[in-house]
Parts: C-alpha cells; structure tokens; sequence
C-alpha cells in the first residue's frame, strides 16, 4: 500500500517537473551535445573539421548531420549556445506541439542548401541552425498578426537584428559560412509560411465560438420583429402558480383504494 503511494506522488511529480521544464529539455540537450563534442576534441586531441559539411561532394553530405556539433574554438562555441538556447526554448514555448518537427525541417533543409550553394571547403557551427530560428521567430510572429508572437517578433529584431550582416559575402572574415548563414534565414522564412503556432490556433477557435454565439444572440433578437420589421417582442410565458401546478397533479395522479371487508367470525 506504501509502496503504491509513493509511486503515484512520484508520478505526480515528474509530470508536474515535465510541464515546469519542458520547453528547456530540447534546448538544454542540444547544447549539451555541442559541448560534449567540443570537449572530446581538446581532451582526447581529436580534430572533427574534416567531418564538416562540404559541397557538392558525396562525403561532405554527412556534414549535414554533424557539422552543427563541430565548432572551431571555444569562442565560436560561446558564440552560438547563447542564442540556440534562447531561440530553442521561444521554439519550444511558442510551438509546444511542432517545435520538434520546425527543429528537425530546419535542421535538415538548411544543411541541404548549405551543400548545395557554398564555396568549396568545410563548414562547421551551429550558426545556420540559430539564423535559422530567428528568421522562422521572426517572420511567423509577423505573419501570425498575434500581439505575442508579434512581440517575440520584434524582440528577435532588436536583439538579433544585427545578424543580418552574416548573410552577406564579407572577403575580410573569408573563415566565416556566410552562406551557412544565408540557407538558415531562407529556410526560416520559407517554413514560417507553413506552420502556425497553437497560440493562434486557440485563439481563432476563442473567436470562432464567440462569433457563434454572437449569431444565436442575434436570432433570438430578431424573433422580436413581424414580417413588416416592427417590434414586436415575445411575452414571456408566465410561471404556473402553486394552485395550477397541484390541480395538474391531481389530474395526472389516478389514486384507486381498494376496500376488503372483513370477515365475520
């Protein structure tokens, strides 16, 4: 009996510890995986570059998979797991049922176009997956019209407005993926086009019932007007009195008593 008690709090606990953390779990393990990578490289003395994405090349394209767990340097590394843990848990936050699926298109698809249109040489860095999010945050909070995501929106601009830059061939910064950069802010703004956060599905179906009752508020109104549009309001129908109630009662009841004489002895 003991035993069965406490399993049902521990139950209970874990799933309230669930819905507390659960839009940091994906952000938290991401950068886990990208610090895990990073510190068997410096202490086992291993060098991933060569594991990077490179175009146009049938090895290049497991880079796909691998290049954004490989990092250059601690600064490049620093560089990046701020904003992919900001960004992830708005993902998650904002979009609790797709945020997975978002992650995983963008994840994929901006990889693919890396391949496709870059220069000749190994890119690595999570970078492409954060322009990525701030480009899907972005756009979908402007495409949405919802004040929240409007205001994720602008804050994504505000403090990642400056990003923008990265999208642009720079021939003095010739070791930074512009074009990472450039396929992650493209497949951002493409996939915005093609998912909706829940916060404007709930709202859509708030209104939705709401204009529904509206309309029956509306009918129940316009009963009150004649075929010659005056008004003509509809009497309420009067209670039954206490006296009417018992004479209906009376006539619904069929009382029959049945009278056995008795016996002589």
């Amino acid at each position: 009996m003991q035993i069965g008690k406490f399993f049902d709090i521990f139950t209970t606990m874990k799933s309230q510890l669930y819905k507390t953390y659960r839009y940091l779990w994906l952000p938290f393990f991401a950068l886990l995986a990208i610090w895990i990578v990073y510190w068997i490289e410096i202490r086992f003395g291993f060098n991933f570059n060569s594991y990077g994405l490179f175009p146009r090349s049938l090895k290049g394209l497991r880079g796909i998979l691998l290049s954004p767990f490989i990092h250059s340097g601690i600064e490049h590394l620093f560089k990046n797991s701020i904003p992919l843990i900001i960004l992830i848990s708005a993902l998650a936050f904002f979009y609790p049922k797709k945020h997975i699926k978002i992650l995983l298109y963008g994840f994929l698809f901006s990889g693919i176009l890396t391949w496709i249109i870059a220069r000749p040489s190994y890119h690595i860095g999570a970078s492409g997956i954060v322009y990525f999010l701030a480009s899907f945050l972005f756009f979908n909070g402007i495409k949405s019209k919802n004040y929240r995501l409007i205001a994720l929106a602008l804050t994504v601009a505000f403090v990642y407005g400056s990003l923008v830059w990265g999208v642009l061939p720079d021939q003095t910064k010739e070791n930074i993926s512009w074009e990472g950069h450039l396929s992650g802010l493209i497949i951002g703004f493409l996939l915005s086009y093609f998912y909706t956060s829940e916060f404007v599905t709930s709202e859509l179906n708030f209104k939705k019932h709401k204009s529904v009752m509206q309309t029956e508020k509306e009918k129940e109104f316009m009963r009150q007007f004649d075929e010659n549009g005056h008004f003509n309001p509809i009497e309420p129908e009067e209670e039954p009195t206490d006296e009417v109630l018992i004479k209906d009662l009376s006539n619904q009841l069929d009382i029959k008593v049945y009278y056995k004489p008795k016996q002589k002895k």
